[in-house]
């Protein structure tokens, strides 16, 4: 199977620095030096899709911009790029949800891609109006997408469940194509709704181990349902011509990291709720290796480079996915042909700032893997001229 690449939208701002935020965490103003307007945003979509990623994460939360809203109006500055809109199924009926979803796809020829995000941290859901506990919120993501899916096949739906109650809905038109449902979780409730109803399981990126035991973990759960869902991995990626270049852009990123920031952020994902965020944190010290401004040593690095080429740095000021793989274009499309060898097909990627990382992750990478049989270009329209041959490194 033919590798799946994925970008990202930062509709909380972008930077040449890590940007803040995410999983509960506010988003950080230092380094907010691009404010995530339309013209911005569809400047990145467009770059992503001319350099053959499918589609590109939006994502959800008080810290950033509604995806839905934002991905309709970037969307008509695109042609072919899909939108991998995160949003979570508390906020809004299952029958309004699998309405606007099919709406989206047909003013955009097809281009939607759900995230489904059942919301880790009870006290910003509290500020939604959502009162449930993180069990109960799991076990009403499952009804919501039982409700969803019976919608988009084109069933009538009468459901009282636990969390949900509809009688007698239909949609008038559905979607075509169904978008493909993206969820992720590592808690026991989390495991149990991705094995029902997940086309793609996602998993932040823990080292190959982590992640090896993860799939294992749903397959069997799938398997018990007759299903068998794609996995794919939530990653950032700091990729150069060499591999010193590319460890020469992380440190520069550390540099940047205020130590009281990270005292604040990791004081506050301590009580996250969330599983996959415990994972997360476990990977890292919770704080800096060095003092700002000391001289470095290769050595200073040894307890954020969890794995060859995978990272922990992005983890200390940002809450959800923080880790990254850094290294040489070879070094990250191995450590990419790593994780697909586990059985990860599709590759959610970011990089700061996300438009330049774009074009260093198009340009450098993928030609390798194409040569290698591993990726196509979507459509089979050929590479840019500037990414027909892999850089010399």
């Amino acid at each position: 199977m033919s590798l799946t690449f994925h970008w990202f939208l930062p509709t909380n701002g972008d930077s040449r620095d890590v940007v803040g935020g995410g999983h509960g965490t506010p988003a950080t103003a230092s380094g907010r030096d691009r404010p995530p307007t339309v013209a911005y945003l569809s400047q990145i979509a467009r770059a992503a899709e001319d350099l053959g990623f499918v589609g590109a994460l939006t994502p959800t939360g008080a810290w950033c911009e509604d995806a839905w809203l934002t991905t309709a109006m970037v969307s008509q500055h695109t042609e072919r790029l899909k939108f991998l809109v995160a949003f979570r199924p508390g906020f809004l009926s299952p029958t309004l949800a699998a309405q606007m979803a099919s709406t989206f796809q047909r003013r955009t020829g097809g281009r939607l891609l759900l995230n489904v995000v059942t919301g880790g941290e009870s006290r910003e859901q509290r500020a939604y109006g959502d009162f449930l506990d993180k069990d109960a919120r799991y076990r009403r993501t499952g009804e919501f997408l039982h409700v969803v899916r019976e919608l988009w096949q084109g069933n009538s739906v009468d459901l009282h469940g636990e969390h949900l109650r509809v009688e007698e809905a239909t949609l008038s038109r559905v979607p075509d194509p169904v978008p493909e449902v993206y969820f992720g979780g590592s808690s026991a409730a989390a495991g149990e709704v991705a094995a029902r109803y997940a086309d793609v399981y996602l998993t932040w990126g823990e080292p190959p181990a982590q992640v090896a035991g993860k799939i294992a973990w749903i397959r069997r759960l799938a398997a018990e349902h007759g299903r068998a869902p794609r996995f794919g991995i939530r990653l950032h990626v700091i990729t150069r011509d060499t591999s010193a270049q590319a460890w020469a852009e992380a440190d520069r990123l550390l540099d940047g990291f205020d130590p009281e920031t990270v005292r604040a952020v990791q004081s506050g994902l301590a009580r996250s709720e969330s599983e996959g965020q415990r994972r997360m944190l476990a990977l890292h010290g919770g704080s800096l290796p060095y003092a700002p401004g000391s001289a470095r040593r290769e050595d200073d690095r040894t307890g954020l480079e969890i794995h060859p080429n995978l990272w922990a740095g992005i983890g200390l000021v940002r809450g959800g996915a923080g880790t990254a793989l850094v290294g040489s274009h070879d070094e990250v499309a191995e450590r990419i042909k790593e994780y697909h060898a586990l059985g990860i097909d599709e590759f959610v990627l970011s990089g700061y700032p996300h438009l330049e990382e774009a074009y260093w992750f198009g340009e450098g990478v993928l030609p390798r893997l194409a040569a290698q049989g591993l990726w196509a270009r979507p459509g089979g329209t050929p590479l840019p001229a500037s990414a027909q041959a892999p850089f010399a490194s």
